[in-house]
């Protein structure tokens, strides 16, 4: 008669959850993973997904900024930039997943805690309260600006670094999506007037 398989694991098998379990991380914040066949040097991988963090840290900040805006928007224009923010903050938020991954693909880890956010932008931090218009826009745009400028910087390492994958996705997908969302909200900064315009002067 066959032998009934056994198990060396002392450990037996219970339908009792195992509560407030902790052991050492996996793999240290700021390190890659030593082996993966990406065809791109260790070195390579460390630069690119500390880069990559700090555009991380600073989509996610932009991100909020636009539900803060869409929250607490008010005036003529509410219902137009109400959903405008919305769009722009779903469409941040996919950028988000995007980079993350990406950083995840090179073997590193990504930052993901509001705090360590906190701690990595180089976006200013607003008031709680609620401002004007204008302002919001403003914040927004300076936002875009610091992102965008980090975008043009990485994207040229990343083709000397031969990492074309980063590359095509900062360009593609961060950089244009980022340009497209400064150009709908710059239109609405332009001095026009809402109910009343000049009459057109008859020539002589």
């Amino acid at each position: 008669m066959a032998k009934k398989p056994t198990s060396s694991n002392s450990h037996k098998a219970s339908a009792q959850p195992r509560y407030h379990q902790s052991a050492r991380e996996l793999q240290a914040f700021g390190t890659v993973t030593s082996v993966m066949p990406l065809q791109l040097e260790e070195p390579v991988r460390l630069e690119m997904t500390e880069q990559l963090n700090q555009l991380l840290a600073d989509t996610m900040t932009l991100r909020d900024l636009y539900k803060k805006s869409h929250w607490q928007v008010s005036g003529a224009t509410f219902y137009q930039l109400h959903l405008l923010f919305d769009k722009h903050y779903g469409e941040q938020n996919e950028l988000v997943d995007t980079i993350a991954e990406r950083i995840q693909l090179l073997g590193g880890i990504s930052i993901a805690m509001a705090p360590d956010v906190a701690e990595t932008t180089r976006i200013p931090r607003p008031p709680k309260g609620r401002e004007e218009v204008p302002v919001q826009l403003s914040r927004l745009l300076d936002a875009h600006e610091v992102i965008i400028t980090h975008c043009r910087e990485l994207a040229e390492l990343a083709t000397k670094l031969g990492d074309a994958g980063t590359n095509d996705m900062v360009v593609s997908d961060v950089l244009r999506t980022g340009e497209l969302q400064v150009w709908f909200l710059s239109e609405h900064l332009v001095d026009a007037p809402l109910v009343e315009t000049e009459p057109l002067r008859e020539s002589a």
